[in-house]
């Protein structure tokens, strides 16, 4: 108990100093460049390849934490990171449009690569820390994983906040050099803390076994690509410009995007208060994520509606409406991390959480070029309404997860 219980504190600490800059980077990135006069669309172009290149390394990152021990992957996720900022830092701003945005994307790219392989080396190395407890039930697995996501989305809004203050006092490379100077602190610590072989098992030997999930992952999966979707088709690009051009700062609009995600994380850790859990682990937390995910689809049509009707005081009106949502969408996000968990198997959990994130990155890619696209298109309103139809399939999506485990599955747990 003492020895997995310490792995889980030295992991959550270590994405928690992950999360901290992967968050400053995205302001850094999004507030420079639309500084330098970049369009909605440029700027969502920016951040693609960071989002395509998470579904790669999500996959094959499960696959190389079970071959390899989930520790070396950590490692090597923190140091990609490293390396993702030190290229950024080397953009020259006498280069052309066309060669830093060229630059910018594949130093995103590989950051992108950094954080999905960090995050499922972090999220399989809970369900084996879990595993360790004697007794354990899906109630101790659904606070870890509840903490653990609620945690590391608190610190990212952290670094929101941090982005935008380093922005305006170091500047664009000094913060990034500072940012790359912190990871390796981090990096120190995890190569001196964790056992190197935690995790390592038998891999895959072909892409069909690895793709070969059960029903409730697959599900599981497709609904987190919907889910996380909605969400970053107005996150990434429309409301940080919508808020912008009716005359908040730079920093009111960061401290918004930083308050929502500080309160996200907040709840997500509080999840396990608001959902009542069962005996199997499922019987009760299925149905809880068909009900989130039909109560979540109403608010941004709603608020579609509020921008269709031009409401007083409408940008209120939406920083309300999106705070609910932040909270509606916390518990949506929490159940479904702690269901990849329970559907997983122990022996291969890291190659089941990389398949269940590469939905969840593929996800993002899809809502980070719709949000640049549907709000030079038809602004606010457009994103919103993408939203609300992406939660609508997400709920439909939802009534296929399975609410009992099959034999199978049990024994392979």
């Amino acid at each position: 108990m003492q020895h997995a219980v310490r792995n889980y504190v030295i992991v959550t600490a270590a994405y928690w100093g992950f999360t901290l800059t992967d968050g400053a980077l995205r302001m850094l990135v999004l507030l420079h460049f639309y500084r330098l006069g970049y369009s909605p669309f440029t700027l969502a172009f920016l951040f693609l390849l960071y989002e395509a290149a998470g579904v790669v390394a999500n996959l094959i990152g499960g696959w190389l934490a079970v071959r390899f021990g989930i520790a070396k992957m950590l490692m090597v996720g923190l140091t990609t990171q490293i390396i993702g900022f030190t290229l950024l830092s080397q953009l020259n701003p006498e280069w052309s449009a066309a060669l830093a945005v060229a630059w910018v994307l594949v130093a995103q790219g590989i950051c992108g690569v950094a954080k999905d392989l960090t995050k499922t080396a972090s999220k399989s190395a809970i369900k084996v820390t879990a595993d360790q407890v004697k007794n354990q039930e899906a109630g101790q697995l659904f606070k870890w994983v509840a903490w653990f996501t609620g945690s590391k989305n608190a610190m990212k809004g952290v670094g929101f906040f941090l982005g935008g203050l380093l922005l305006e006092t170091l500047g664009f490379q000094w913060s990034l050099w500072l940012m790359a100077g912190l990871l390796a602190l981090v990096l120190l610590g995890v190569v001196f803390s964790l056992p190197p072989m935690m995790g390592k098992s038998k891999a895959s030997k072909s892409a069909k076994e690895l793709f070969a999930k059960n029903p409730g992952i697959n599900a599981l999966a497709a609904a987190r690509v919907a889910l996380f979707g909605a969400r970053d088709v107005w996150f990434v690009v429309g409301v940080p410009v919508y808020l912008y051009s009716v005359g908040w700062t730079f920093s009111m609009v960061g401290g918004f995007l930083a308050a929502w995600t500080i309160g996200y994380g907040l709840v997500q850790a509080l999840a396990p208060q608001l959902v009542h859990r069962s005996a199997d682990g499922l019987s009760r937390e299925v149905p809880a994520a068909r009900a989130w995910s039909a109560a979540l689809a109403l608010i941004p049509a709603g608020l579609a509606a509020a921008v269709y009707l031009d409401a007083p005081q409408l940008q209120w009106v939406v920083v309300v409406g999106l705070s609910l949502f932040g909270f509606v969408f916390a518990v949506n996000s929490s159940v479904h991390s702690y269901l990849v968990l329970a559907y997983a198997g122990s022996e291969k959990a890291a190659e089941d959480v990389g398949f269940y994130y590469a939905a969840n990155a593929l996800g993002r890619f899809l809502g980070t070029l719709l949000s640049g696209l549907l709000y030079q298109w038809g602004g606010l309103i457009y994103a919103l309404l993408g939203s609300a139809l992406m939660l609508f399939i997400c709920w439909l999506i939802t009534l296929r997860l399975p609410e009992q485990r099959s034999t199978a599955e049990r024994a392979a747990a």
